[in-house]
């Protein structure tokens, strides 16, 4: 069988140098039914080598409740890369950032508030030496020198922007080993001198995160580790997107300029992203450093293949320079079509906090959190019943929307990006009902495993509020409430759910236009696209065609906000937001 190997100034292939030339892909952001084509497409842009992260959140999200089923299918996904003729790069973390809810760790892990966050703390150590035995069950059969395309895996993420603990980096790598994997094990940081201190331990190869200057950081790279091969298993060809944020993007011409200049040098690489994808479902993470910003459900990315999996300006910059490197091939992908327009009206189902009644309640004197209630709930929705009069709610901490409804009508909303804590309100005849909000989990930073909920209690003028009755709503009970529609109007009200029926004549790829709606999730055929939100940047949703049927289809919204126009409309191109202010 091959082996894989570092030398002293290269990577190995039975004894060969080889140069890593691949881009990210990850596979759980990105329809099972698409993956052939996003692999060939990078065969064909002159990459030799598949990236992918693992989300442990996804894979276990619950305890002991392990999942490789349809865009979690990671043997899949390596087999297709294999039979594409490429190799394949594994970063498993158990931290993986990614922009992803939590950064990959499973909510359920911190609702210990003793548990360590990574670190080298019994119970999390624990919780990922099953992780990662799951993990490498899949992979180890699938490495290079068992006949499979894995050359690379990578321990943790950027650890020396985290921590600084090199016992716990040894740890994880003795359960890489003992668990069967051989190939080469890495690290990345950005390179600075103190991230790469900090960020690897012996027998670990370190890698290089950066978008620019790639002589320069590849220098600070060289300068901490003096032998072996150059590579930036991060090379940041574009970046990510915040709710109410611009779209973010980053020239083809100056991005293939500063990628000739890395390959120039010898180095390998891994675009990231070579296809950004799509956070489906409520998978999306957030950023916090002082403001909460909330991901966008696309991860566009600006990648070289966009959102759809269509090449871009930058795919076709980024083949020229590759082809000064490498052999490549004749075939180039087919260009896109215009997607499927139309339109359909979109009419009003059940109304989402009366279906909620249906749930389980808790019955609590405070209001929870997540972690207390259901900590991979979508929303908390608390419920007290009295009478008061006028006055000013207010609330510890918002983490991360609120909702605040006074005897069936909302009254108004609380956001933890603009710090609020207090509301006026009229007098209460009946009740007071509070959604709370999960808008994604801290990716990155400090604040990462932290709870959700109304961190510090409820008051009114001042007065606690006790005596509640919640009830956690999770992803998968969404859809199970929406209701026959039995309502036609020219808008959408609030904290409603609506139903449209559309006709389409193929599975080609569609853009549902969000911009006449509020803020809310979209389902079609039961498939959960996303979030959307009228604060942009994003004003599309991608829609795969695989998702779709000929004939018949039905799309389901929960609007939470309410929406100007009531209709569901499919545009021929996506439309991620203006690129600046």
């Amino acid at each position: 069988m091959s082996r894989f190997a570092i030398g002293e100034h290269d990577f190995l292939l039975d004894g060969e140098p080889r140069r890593v030339l691949s881009g990210a892909i990850h596979y759980f952001r990105v329809h099972p039914d698409h993956w052939t084509d996003r692999i060939r497409k990078a065969r064909l842009m002159g990459l030799n080598t598949v990236e992918t992260y693992v989300p442990w959140n996804l894979h276990e999200p619950r305890p002991g409740e392990w999942t490789e089923a349809g865009r979690l299918d990671l043997r899949r996904f390596l087999e297709a890369v294999a039979a594409e003729g490429m190799h394949a790069i594994v970063r498993p973390g158990p931290y993986i950032c990614a922009e992803l809810d939590n950064g990959g760790l499973p909510a359920w892990l911190f609702a210990d508030p003793e548990v360590g966050v990574r670190r080298g703390e019994p119970t999390f150590l624990a919780a990922i030496a099953t992780y990662l035995e799951r993990v490498c069950a899949v992979v180890a059969p699938l490495q290079i020198d068992r006949g499979g395309p894995v050359v690379l895996m990578q321990v943790e993420n950027e650890y020396g922007a985290y921590g600084d603990d090199t016992a716990y980096l040894e740890t994880l790598t003795d359960m890489f080993r003992g668990n069967g994997i051989t190939v080469p094990l890495t690290t990345v940081d950005q390179p600075e001198p103190w991230m790469l201190k900090r960020g690897s331990a012996p027998g670990l190869h370190m890698t290089a995160s950066f978008g620019s200057r790639s002589d320069a950081r590849l220098d600070v790279l060289r300068e901490h580790q003096p032998t072996g091969p150059l590579m930036s298993s991060e090379y940041w060809d574009g970046w990510f997107d915040s709710w109410g944020t611009h779209h973010h993007t980053t020239k083809a011409d100056e991005a293939a300029a500063d990628l000739d200049v890395l390959l120039g040098r010898g180095a390998s690489v891994n675009l990231y992203m070579f296809h950004g994808g799509t956070n489906f479902g409520l998978t999306s993470g957030a950023n916090d450093k002082g403001t909460y910003m909330p991901i966008t459900t696309s991860y566009d990315y600006d990648a070289p293949l966009d959102e759809a999996g269509r090449p871009t300006a930058k795919y076709w910059a980024f083949r020229e320079v590759l082809g000064r490197y490498a052999e490549l091939p004749a075939e180039v992908p087919d260009p896109a079509a215009p997607a499927p327009t139309g339109e359909a009206p979109l009419r009003r189902a059940a109304a989402f906090l009366d279906a909620a009644q249906a749930l389980d309640a808790l019955e609590t004197a405070e209001v929870p959190s997540f972690a207390q209630a259901r900590h991979d709930a979508a929303f908390l929705l608390h419920e007290k019943h009295f009478t008061a009069e006028a006055g000013v709610l207010t609330v510890g901490e918002v983490r991360d929307r609120v909702h605040v409804v006074v005897d069936g009508t909302t009254v108004g909303v609380l956001s933890r990006e603009l710090h609020q804590r207090a509301l006026a309100i009229p007098p209460v005849a009946s009740s007071l009902r509070l959604l709370v909000e999960n808008q994604g989990r801290v990716n990155y930073g400090p604040r990462l495993g932290e709870d959700k909920g109304l961190v510090g209690g409820v008051r009114l003028d001042g007065r606690d509020l006790t005596g509640w009755t919640t009830r956690a709503l999770g992803e998968g009970d969404l859809l199970a409430l929406a209701g026959e529609a039995d309502g036609t109007g020219p808008a959408l009200p609030g904290l409603v759910f609506a139903r449209a029926e559309f006709e389409a004549e193929d599975a080609a790829d569609r853009f549902l236009d969000t911009a006449a709606l509020g803020k809310g999730i979209a389902w079609i055929n039961g498939f959960c696209l996303g979030r959307y939100w009228s604060r942009g940047p994003q004003r599309t949703l991608y829609v795969p065609g695989p998702v779709l049927r000929a004939g018949r289809n039905e799309a389901v919204l929960l609007e939470l906000d309410g929406a100007p126009e009531a209709v569901l409309r499919f545009v021929a191109a996506p439309e991620l937001g203006p690129l600046e202010f």
